[in-house]
């Protein structure tokens, strides 16, 4: 991977000084951060109101404002619970699971030895899920690359601790997984993001179309390794709950289609448990199906 800019250093540097702060603090700052988003309707705000519209949540306009502002709150606190997690001491982050559910599904996807891709969505905090996996041996990471120099060595820098392989969100990341696998390792792969046309499949999210993420199914499918869904959930005690949960077999199934709906369906089923926590703020359904006659709906006002 190339050097670090300096830059990226700084805003590292930057990032340590907020992480810092204590964590009744940063929680108090982030629910001030979303108020603050929802008062002003920032584009976060705009994409999370349009996400609901199109997902038909929270139909009526009381329910859906409501709605948002508690998603704009939980987003608020995850920002500075992530600025935390990613300039802290592993023993500090881990600290912050307070109970762990599902761990035997973890412990028997290992034993069978044939690999276990975690697919990780954008629901309560990521970064401890990535953390929590580094801390029980090697765990192979694939990341969106940002645009920008700085960003991606900041990134770097701040996931890239002890027992984590950062592997770029690439035409060329089914090699390092595949590796990690037949070694009976974790690949951790969010299975939530807006790939590029032509990397993955339309597949109903919520009722509506969205590209998929065709790499955790086709990866199961050749690899052979168990799909499980990982998250850290947020509790009402500030807190979280580390949960892993078997995903639907036809994720490794040679059903592209089929494959993509049910990774689809898992990852909706994590959304519903508490759709505050989950990521409403990002453009899920900007590109639609080629022939459709559909545009972006999200529109110039989401910019």
């Amino acid at each position: 991977m190339p050097p670090i800019p300096f830059a990226s250093r700084l805003l590292f540097a930057a990032a340590w000084c907020v992480g810092r702060l204590p964590l009744a603090l940063q929680q108090r700052l982030g629910d001030a951060l979303g108020r603050f988003a929802h008062r002003r309707g920032t584009r976060e705000a705009r994409v999370a109101r349009r996400n609901l519209e199109l997902v038909a949540a929270a139909p009526h306009d009381v329910a859906r404002d409501e709605a948002i502002a508690g998603i704009l709150r939980a987003t608020g606190r995850n920002a500075f619970e992530t600025l935390r997690i990613w300039t802290r001491p592993r023993a500090d982050n881990l600290a912050l699971v307070a109970a762990v559910s599902g761990e035997t599904h973890l412990a028997a996807a290992l034993a069978a030895g044939r690999g276990v891709i975690l697919a990780a969505p954008h629901y309560g905090n990521l970064e401890l899920v990535i953390e929590a996996m580094a801390a029980r041996g090697p765990f192979t990471l694939v990341y969106r690359v940002p645009e920008s120099r700085i960003g991606d060595g900041f990134l770097r820098l701040a996931r890239g601790g002890e027992n984590i392989t950062l592997v770029p969100a690439e035409g060329n990341a089914m090699r390092p997984l595949w590796k990690a696998l037949k070694a009976g390792g974790v690949a951790g792969i969010t299975p939530d993001q807006q790939p590029k046309l032509g990397a993955g499949e339309f597949a109903p999210f919520f009722g509506k179309p969205a590209l998929t993420l065709s790499l955790v199914p086709r990866l199961a499918e050749r690899s052979g390794a168990a799909v499980l869904f990982a998250y850290a959930e947020r509790r009402g005690d500030g807190r979280f709950e580390l949960r892993f949960e078997p995903a639907d077999p036809a994720i490794g199934g040679a059903d592209i289609a089929a494959a993509t709906a049910a990774m689809n369906a898992g990852v909706e089923a994590i959304a519903r448990r508490d759709f505050r926590q989950y990521q409403w703020t990002y453009k899920r359904f900007t590109l639609r199906p080629p022939g459709s006659g559909e545009i972006d709906p999200y529109g110039p006002e989401c910019r």
